[in-house]
């Protein structure tokens, strides 16, 4: 059984994180993904892009 601490920190995890960089290539990508983010979208932003990588994260 959880204790309200608990309960809170498994509540954050379950938060995605999207690396927003100016490094677009593969490796970088890679490297996020490695340092524990979710997903990654590289600058300049595409709003197409950021919102389909938006929806396929709150599924």
């Amino acid at each position: 059984m959880f204790n309200k601490q608990e309960e809170k920190c498994q509540e954050k995890a379950v938060i995605p994180i999207i690396a927003m960089t100016a490094n677009a290539f593969e490796e970088d990508r890679r490297n996020a993904f490695k340092a524990g983010m979710n997903g990654h979208i590289a600058k300049p932003i595409h709003v197409e892009e950021l919102f389909s990588l938006l929806a396929e994260m709150i599924k």
